[in-house]
C-alpha cells in the first residue's frame, strides 16, 4: 500500500484500534497509554503513513509548526539544544520555526511566531529571563527551559545545582582545599544554579567558598577569567567552553593539569573527551531535555495543564581530575 492512499482507518485496522485513537497519537496527545501508542506509531510505521499537514490545520485549527525562542545559536549548549527540538518535533510530525531575540525583545519574537502561525513555543535557555518579564500571548502556549518555578508555562530543566554539587564534591574528594569557581553570566538561571550548587556542597563542607570568578560562557573568557585563579588548586568551571580556556590559561602559565591544578566543566559537550588533558564534566542530557521540552508543549497545546520537570545530570570523570 503506498504512502499516499494510507489513510488513519487503514492504521486503526493494523494497529487494532478506534480511528480517534490514531488520531491522538498522530496529534502528539498525551491521553494515549504508552503501550497503545507505540502499537500504533509501529502500525504507521509499516503501512507508511504520513499525517498531511495542512489537513491537520484545517480539522483542528492547529498548524503542527511550533517555534523555538533562543537569545544566540553561537553556544554549544543553544546549537545541542536545537538540534535536540528539532528532532523530536520532528518525531511528533511538528514543523520547527526558530526565532532570535534581537534589539526589539522577546514580545517582538512572540509577535514574529505568531504571525508565522505556530500552535506554541519553546523559549530556552538565557531568553527565559525575558520570558518571565513579560506575559506570553494569550493564544500562545510556552515552554521554558530553564527557569524559576512559574505558574504560566511548563519548565523543563537540568539538575544544574546538583551536577554542581556532584562536581564540587569530587574535587573536594582529592584533597586540595577549597574548590574555586569559574562561573557563568549573572544573569544565566543556570549559571545561578550551578553557582548555588558549588555553594552547598562548600558548606556542606564546612568550607567558605571563595570569590568567584566571572565568565560569559565563551572559551575566550574562560581564558581570560583564569588569570585570577592562578593559586587555585581545584577549579570547578561553569561550562566546558569556559574549562577548554582556562586549561589552555594553565598551561600558558606552566600550570599542569592535574598535577597543579584540577578541573571540572558542565556540559559534556562533544569534544570534551578530546580537551588536553581529557575533561571530567557534568552531562547534561541535551536529548532528554529537547524530548520533554517538546512533550510539554504538545501536552499544552492539546490543553493539559502545565508542569514542571526536572532532567539529572552525572558527572563524568576524567583525567583532568584525576588522583596524582
Amino acid at each position: 500500500m503506498s504512502a499516499m492512499r494510507v489513510s488513519m482507518a487503514h492504521v486503526a485496522e493494523r494497529a487494532g484500534v478506534s480511528a480517534q485513537t490514531v488520531s491522538r497519537v498522530a496529534n502528539g496527545s498525551p491521553r494515549v497509554d504508552p503501550v497503545t501508542r507505540a502499537r500504533v506509531e509501529k502500525a504507521m510505521a509499516d503501512l507508511g503513513y504520513r499525517m498531511h499537514r495542512a489537513a491537520r490545520a484545517l480539522r483542528t485549527g492547529q498548524t503542527s509548526t511550533i517555534g523555538l525562542v533562543v537569545s544566540t545559536l553561537a553556544s554549544v549548549g543553544n546549537s545541542r539544544m536545537l538540534q535536540a527540538i528539532s528532532e523530536a518535533a520532528a518525531a511528533r510530525e511538528y514543523a520547527l520555526a526558530v526565532v532570535t531575540v534581537g534589539d526589539r525583545g522577546i514580545r517582538d519574537a512572540f509577535a514574529r511566531l505568531r504571525s508565522q502561525g505556530v500552535d506554541g513555543a519553546v523559549v530556552l535557555n538565557e531568553a527565559t529571563e525575558l520570558a518571565r518579564d513579560v506575559d506570553p500571548p494569550a493564544d500562545l502556549h510556552v515552554v521554558v527551559v530553564d527557569s524559576p518555578p512559574d505558574d504560566r508555562f511548563s519548565i523543563v530543566q537540568t539538575d544544574h545545582a546538583g551536577g554542581a554539587r556532584a562536581a564540587t564534591a569530587h574535587l573536594l574528594s582529592l584533597r586540595r582545599g577549597t574548590v574555586h569557581h569559574l562561573a557563568g553570566p549573572s544573569g544565566s538561571f543556570a549559571a545561578t544554579e550551578r553557582e548555588r550548587g558549588w555553594r552547598e556542597a562548600l558548606a556542606d563542607a564546612g568550607i567558605t567558598a571563595p570569590e568567584p570568578v566571572r565568565g560569559d560562557w565563551t572559551s575566550a573568557s574562560g581564558h581570560l577569567a583564569a588569570d585570577a585563579l592562578r593559586a587555585a588548586t581545584a577549579v570547578f568551571v561553569a561550562n566546558d567552553q569556559m574549562a577548554l580556556g582556562a586549561l589552555r590559561a594553565f598551561a600558558d602559565a606552566g600550570r599542569e593539569v592535574p598535577r597543579d591544578v584540577a578541573v571540572v566543566g558542565f556540559d559534556d559537550i562533544v569534544d570534551a573527551a578530546e580537551y588536553r588533558p581529557p575533561l571530567t564534566t557534568v552531562r547534561q542530557d541535551f536529548d532528554a531535555l529537547g524530548r520533554q521540552a517538546v512533550a510539554a508543549l504538545v501536552a499544552a497545546i492539546e490543553g493539559a495543564a502545565p508542569v514542571a520537570e526536572t532532567v539529572p545530570a552525572a558527572l563524568v570523570v576524567r583525567a583532568s581530575s584525576t588522583r596524582v
